[in-house]
């Protein structure tokens, strides 16, 4: 069972400020994790211009802004020993703040993006489908 394409242009859910929460609590929380924090610490040296290039890429596929422009899967493909509890792990950590920002929209928005990145990454990180499992989708808690 495939979750229906994502819109290219997504009508805004958010707030700027909510998305910068939500990269900076994300962020946070990746650079405190046992598990994460290591991986990211040796990739990233410039945690301010990295947080700024991904409030940038997060705002584009939150609020259509389309403030960001690169490719972040070649960036991150030439990675050694990714593995997919490093994926799991990142998409727990990023439902965890999503779901403390008190917007459902947003929160249902960016973790079904957050997904899609994470499985396509996995699969192209392991040689394009080998795997063909893919990762768990992101749960959404009910408004209320």
């Amino acid at each position: 069972m495939h979750a229906p394409p994502l819109p290219e242009r997504p009508a805004a859910c958010c707030t700027e400020a909510e998305v910068e929460r939500l990269v900076h609590g994300f962020y946070a929380s990746v650079r405190a994790d046992p598990l994460l924090g290591p991986v990211f610490d040796a990739h990233v040296h410039e945690w301010p211009t990295h947080l700024a290039r991904l409030v940038d890429f997060w705002s584009s596929l939150l609020r259509g802004t389309q403030r960001y422009s690169g490719s972040p899967m070649s960036l991150h493909l030439g990675m050694p020993g990714l593995d997919e509890a490093l994926f799991r792990r990142w998409l727990l950590l990023f439902g965890q703040t999503t779901a403390t920002l008190g917007n459902p929209a947003m929160q249902q928005l960016a973790n079904a993006r957050a997904t899609q990145i994470a499985n396509r990454f996995w699969q192209r990180y392991q040689g394009e489908g080998r795997d063909g499992h893919g990762l768990i989708p992101l749960p959404v808690s009910a408004p209320g």
